[in-house]
Order: structure tokens, then sequence, then C-alpha cells
């Protein structure tokens, strides 16, 4: 069906004004037609059935029977909340209170003992029941078939019903489609100001993100609004709760952790310990935080948030008051009253108190009409959508109704409407609202597919933003990257700008990787002092430096990961000697070393930690050993890649979803120290063998992994005895047909063909070489070989030593 027009409110009072009662379903439309009003009138003009019983100010009562029904019984928090969201959504569709009890598989006695502290609250649904619209008055009702059963049980017998709708389709306006959340916040700023703001409604999820971005935008650029952060986000309010939980994560705790409760204290704490445990950092400005901490099972909760708003220097007079409400004032902080305050926090809007003026932000799920003469519409996508409620009182088709016909309400508010929205999010297009494909005769799968206007994204027009003061600083050229860097740009350039320019905090796997390499690069240079220092000597070394990572109940595997990795490492080197080699020179010692300070010896071998930079290639890096003159081992701690997964991380056509270049970059420089040799690059993941040295049978083979570089072009290399060799140690089809073709025929095939440049099996198995190849092999080998298949095989094989 399309969507219907909406009766423009003017017209609508026009048909409504001879009435003595108006009744809409809902009350930003009552009060619109209530401003409308142009005759003396006595009384009530234009209301909701809930404000009709209830009176103008109707109070949350979900809110309200949860706080009786925890202070009158000792039931869980938890069980109360549901029981109330089920007997009230009850009552609303069946009209009675103790309706739900009808239904067995929703009776127990928590809903029992709700249902009886409910009829004694003079609760907006009971004043419902019993309220009933005087039959002496003229009556009308605006969309009468949006009201649930218990709103339409206050109507006289008489009434009329007047439809908001036309029998006109709504043209609605076209879609201006964005190319993220941020550009739409952006578009809505630069037509909202502080002088329109009156005149202005944004209608949005108020759980998404457009939510936080639009009211931060707002405040940033001095644009009053109302309707948007309620008690639970104000930000020392968040930040109580936040420090009360801190107090139960125990020792693991992290600086980063208790990040946001500092901001709020005003302490700024460093980033480079964001990551360090909080009780392992001696710093003056944390000493307030690990105090609170300690102690915080002897205080009550209004002891506690009187000591945060001291500390903070701000007063909490309304969350003190909702404590007493809750009876947790003078309770003893513990972690199970605090989730059942968090729990609270998160299920009921707490009242505010806040100033009616400015830019209206109006939720999607909870609005179907806003007054105001511009609206605009943010995101319109599947997370308007409503969770239909699944309860057997509930006539799922006559609420989806409901809410089809608030959403075409909602669509047309205001006299002109702006649809901003994006076509697609992380890549993947963005789905609209469901119930656009009930009232969009078009066939659709994200914005663009309907009538829009695609807007790019613009530089903003100055005066507002940031405040900009220039920086006597001149620009660098980068001249060298790394490889660690090549990833990164090739990941994402934005994220790797943003790591030349932020600082980062000390990460447990860089300092733990940076201690077994100083461990190995001290042990080329001092192999004797290493075998006779004792093991755990060292491991405590290293304990020591990583504790402010460590929580104590992981020190004991931590010691044994730090004895393995340095025990294998240590057997490495003493099995595989690092030969030296007259063209190196010492280029240790250009940064610390943790075991040369510890043993108070210097490192100056020039086999180690060996710094190259190349203008000419572009290229910088640090080799950790040269293992002999034509091999270059590199120290892993993470875990093992096979050497086909090495070389694939470093393609470039087309790249590989996490590129990794170190070995293609290190082989790249070294072959222009080393020309025209067979060079080797190994990653040792020293810490691969782990499991097998707990079971004893450890195979440091098998923690290596080598990538060889062939000073060879790669068809001379096909056609080369080092390649047939390879494929006779392939699978058995294989190995059987080249056996039987022999290397000089093998040679006489692959000369005069050429392997194609693709790195994918598909294109290569249907090329002409595969074909050429094939036909030869089959040409020149005996029946009794499946050659077909061991020239698959073999193609297979050589696509694998490509990569």
């Amino acid at each position: 069906m399309p969507i219907r027009r909406a009766k423009p409110v003017d017209s609508l009072y026009a048909e409504l004004r001879d009435y003595d009662l108006v009744v809409t379903p809902d009350a930003p439309l009552a009060s619109a037609i209530n401003r409308r009003l142009d005759r003396p009138h006595f009384g009530t003009f234009a209301t909701t059935p809930r404000r009709l019983a209830a009176g103008r100010r109707e109070r949350a009562e979900d809110r309200l029977a949860f706080l009786e029904a925890v202070e009158r019984t000792d039931r869980d928090w938890k069980a109360v909340a549901h029981a109330v969201g089920n007997v009230l959504q009850c009552w609303e569709h069946r009209g009675r209170l103790d309706a739900v009890l009808d239904y067995d598989a929703y009776v127990d006695d928590a809903t029992r003992d709700v249902v009886e502290v409910m009829r004694s609250l003079r609760t907006t649904s009971k004043r419902l029941t019993e309220y009933a619209v005087d039959g002496g008055r003229s009556v009308a009702v605006v969309g009468a078939d949006q009201l649930t059963a218990l709103e339409r049980s206050v109507l006289p017998e008489t009434c009329d019903r007047v439809d908001p709708f036309t029998d006109e389709a709504f043209d609605h306006p076209p879609f201006h489609v964005f190319e993220s959340a941020t550009d739409i916040v952006g578009a809505l700023l630069d037509a909202v100001t502080a002088e329109n703001a009156e005149h202005v409604a944004v209608v949005l999820d108020r759980g998404s993100r457009y939510s936080s971005l639009v009211e931060s935008a707002f405040e940033a650029a001095g644009v009053p609004f109302y309707g948007g952060p309620g008690f639970a986000d104000d930000p020392h309010h968040r930040a109580f709760v936040r420090l009360l939980r801190l107090g139960f994560r125990g020792a693991e705790t992290t600086v980063g952790d208790a990040a946001p409760v500092l901001t709020r204290l005003g302490v700024d704490a460093p980033l480079a310990d964001r990551e360090r445990r909080l009780d392992a950092v001696d710093r003056p400005e944390l000493e307030w935080l690990r105090r609170f901490r300690a102690g915080i099972e002897e205080r009550t909760f209004a002891e506690g948030l009187d000591a945060y708003a001291t500390e903070a220097g701000v007063e909490l007079p309304r969350f003190d008051e909702e404590l007493r409400r809750l009876g947790l004032a003078d309770e003893p902080v513990t972690s199970e009253a605090v989730d059942r305050l968090a729990y609270y926090l998160q299920t009921y809007e707490v009242p505010v108190d806040r100033e009616n003026e400015g830019v209206l932000l109006a939720d999607a799920k909870s609005s179907a009409y806003v007054d105001r003469p511009v609206v605009f519409h943010l995101g319109m996508d599947e997370a308007w959508t409503h969770s239909a409620p699944k309860r057997p009182w509930v006539d799922t088709e006559a609420q989806f109704d409901r809410y089809v016909g608030r959403f075409q309400r909602l669509l047309q508010s205001g006299d002109r409407q702006y649809y901003l929205v994006r076509d697609a999010a992380g890549g993947e297009p963005v789905t609209p609202c469901l119930y656009f494909s009930e009232l969009l005769d078009d066939e659709y799968e994200r914005f663009s597919d309907l009538e829009s206007v695609a807007h790019r994204r613009r530089p903003r027009s100055a005066g507002t933003g940031f405040d900009r003061s220039p920086l006597d600083v001149e620009s660098q050229s980068v001249d060298t990257v790394s490889q660690s860097a090549l990833n990164g740009y090739l990941n994402s350039p934005r994220d790797y700008l943003f790591g030349r320019l932020l600082d980062q905090p000390d990460r447990e796997r860089f300092v733990e990787g940076n201690l077994f390499h100083d461990f190995a690069e001290f042990a080329v240079s001092h192999p004797d002092l290493v075998s006779e220092a004792p093991t755990e000597d060292l491991v405590d070394a290293m304990l020591a430096e990583t504790e402010g990572f460590v929580a104590p109940a992981d020190a004991t595997l931590r010691r044994r990961t730090y004895r393995i990795g340095l025990e294998l490492i240590a057997k490495y080197l003493a099995e595989n000697e690092p030969a030296s080699d007259d063209f190196l020179t010492a280029t240790s010692g250009w940064g610390t070393n943790f075991f040369a300070e510890h043993f108070d010896e210097p490192v100056d071998s020039p086999l180690t930690e060996r710094w190259f930079e190349d203008e000419a290639l572009g290229v910088k890096g640090k080799i950790d050993l040269v293992r002999s003159p034509t091999a270059l081992l590199d120290y892993k701690s993470g875990s093992k890649k096979r050497a086909s997964q090495v070389v694939g991380g470093a393609a470039v056509d087309p790249p590989a979803d996490a590129p990794n270049f170190q070995a293609a970059l290190y082989l790249t420089y070294y072959r222009t120290v080393r020309p025209d040799e067979r060079l080797e690059f190994t990653f040792f993941h020293f810490l691969e063998p782990m499991d097998d040295v707990i079971a004893g049978d450890a195979d440091i083979d098998d923690a290596l992994t080598t990538v060889t570089y062939h000073p060879v072009a790669f068809d001379e290399y096909v056609g080369s005895r080092e390649a047939y060799e390879r494929l006779l140690d392939g699978y058995t089809d294989c190995r059987e047909t080249f056996d039987d073709l022999g290397y000089a025929a093998y040679e006489d095939v692959v000369t005069p063909l050429s392997f194609p440049e693709t790195t994918d099996k598909g294109e290569l198995r249907a090329s002409a070489f595969a074909e050429r190849f094939t036909a030869a092999v089959d040409a020149r080998t005996s029946p009794d070989v499946d050659a077909e298949k061991g020239a698959d095989q073999a193609i297979r094989c050589l696509l694998y030593t490509s990569l």
C-alpha cells in the first residue's frame, strides 16, 4: 500500500473544532491541536486517554510499580522488572490488571506479588480502568485503531471516529544519502543554528550513534536542544557506577579500565600506562582511586556517592535521592547490589528536570508526530523497526498495523521533511526500516535504489569545530618506510596516519616481545654468561619488568612461558651458532637492552639488531639476527605461519586481507647487499613448541618458517632441477608422472612456455600454459601413469611455489 497522506493539523482542527472532547493516540498531536484552539473552551479539549484519566502530569507507571514491588517484597529485581512488564503489557491489551494470570506459562510467585502490589497503586492504567468519559459530551476520536484495548475502554458508546489520513498518497521527499553518520550530522549542523533551533525537530533512534553524535555536535556549536540525555546518561552518574564496578574487578584492573572515572575526577592518566594494572602503577594522582577500591565494602552507597562527589567537586542530590528510593543509600556496597543498581538505571528512565527549549530530539520508536515546521529524520534504518511483543495476549497483526500507522504519520511530521540516511556501513548495504516494505511499491535493497540524492564529503565551513593555532613546525617528507608501517598503511591509510599522530599505550605483548629480543641479542654477544646464569633468575627479572601487566593469579603461567621461551632461544643459538662475516660492522647498541643492564655488560655483536635504511628502495628496518652471510632470522612470540601464508601475506595484486611485508621487504634490501645469491629469511616462533616442551618431545625445527629468495626469474626457476625435484616430492600422481617423464624431458617441455602472472588457481588451470603443459607431459609419459592428474597437481605445486 502507498503512504497515506496525513491531514495537516490545521485541517484536522477545522474538522474537530466543534467537539467538546478530542481523543488522540499520542500527546504531541493533542498538544498541536490544542495550540490551534481559537475559541473559549472549558476544560480539556484534545488529549490522550491516559492524560484524560490521570491528569496532565502522567507518571511512568512501570518504574513506580517496580519501586513499590522491590520495597514490599524480597524478590529478585530482574524477576520483578520482568513481571511488571508482563502485567502492564497484558493489562494494556486485555483491559484487566489480573489478565496475565490467565496465562499459566507467565505466572510465577513474582508475577502474583506484582499483581497484588499494583492493586493498591494509583497507576495510570488503574485510572484508565476506572475512568469513563461523560456520555453527555460530544467526543471525537482521532486514529481509533491506534488505541489499545485499555485506552478504548474510556470512550463512550457514542463517539465519532476521525481518520487522521486522507484518501491521497503522500509523495515522500527524496532520501539524502551520505557516506557516514558523521557527514549526516555535519549536514544537520549546516542547517541548524541557535537562532532557528525552536523551529527544528530531529527524529532518530535514541539508542543509535546518531543520538550521541547529534548531542555532542549541538553542544559544541552552542545549539540548544532538549529530549536528549537522561538521568543515566549524566557523565557523573555514569562515572559513579563505573567507580563502584571498579571496586570488584580485582587485581587485573588496568589504568585504561579506570580512565573514564579518572577523567571525571580531573586526572589525566598517562597514555603509556593505560594497559598496566592500576595497582602496579606508582603515581600519586591514582592514590585516591586505589584507596576507594581497597575500602569499598566498608562504605554504604551514600558514603561512596559523597566521597566521589567531594573528590570530583560536584553535588549529586538527585542520585542520592534515587538511592534512597531504592533502599540502597544506607546499604553496604556489594557486587550484587551494584549490579542491581546498574540494572535499574539501564531498565527505567528516571525523570529529570530539563528546559524545553531549542531543537526537539524525538525518539523514532516512541514518537508518532512532531509539531515543528522543519523535521530531520536521521538514519531511518532497521533500528527504527519495533520488536513486536511476542506474548499470547498481543494481537501481532493489529500491533504491526499500529506501528505502520505511527510510522506513516511520523514520516510526514513538519511542513518540510528531510530524510538523511546512509547507503552502506562497514562495506554492507544499510537496510531501510522494515515499514517501508509495507508502504512502498518499489523494489529495493538499499536507500539508493529509491528516489535519492547522493551527497559526497565536502569541506566544512569555517567558524565551527576545534580551535586552531598555527605551529611553527616544518613538514618532513617520508623517504623510507618500515615493514610495520607499510603493513598498516596498506591495511588502512587512515589508521596509519592516526598512528603517526597519536601516542600508543605500552602493551604487554610488546613489552614481553622486547624482553625476549633483548635476551636473544645479549645471548649472541655473551653466550657464556647466559649459559651460566640460572634461568629462574632471568625469569624473575622479566616478571618484575612486566609486573604492571600480569595479574598475580597469572604469574605462575607467565613464569613457565618465560622460562620455556628463554630456554628455546638459548638452545637454538647454541645449536645454530651465527657465523660472522667481514662486511658486517657493529651496529648494535643503538638502543637499550634490558639484559645488558641486568648483567652490566655491553651488547656489540655485528650480527644482531642490524639497522638498515635504503632511500633508493624506500625501506628501513631492523634485522634481529644475521645467522649466516645469506640467511636472516627474526624472532616471533606469536603463532607460527606456513611459508605459503608468509608469501601470500606479501601479495600486492590483490593485497592480502592482513598484509605482512616483513620477509619480502627485508629480502628486497638484503639482495642489494648479497646480489645474485640465494637468500633465506627465517621466522623463529620460539613459543610455538611450548606444549611439546611440556610433553618432553619438542623439536625446534617445528618452530621455524623459512622463505627462500631465488635470484632468477620464475620462468627460469620453473625449468630448473630444483623445481623438478620439488615435483618429485609432491602428491602421488605428480611424483609418478614426473619420475616417468625425467628431468631432461621436463626441461624441454617447460623451456618454451611462460608461466602466467596470476595467483588464482582457476585462472591458471584455464590458461594456455596449463593446456600446452598437460598435452606435452601426456605425450611424453607412459600409459601407466595418470599424466593429466599428475600435470594438474604439478601446476598447483608451481603456483604455491610462486606465492
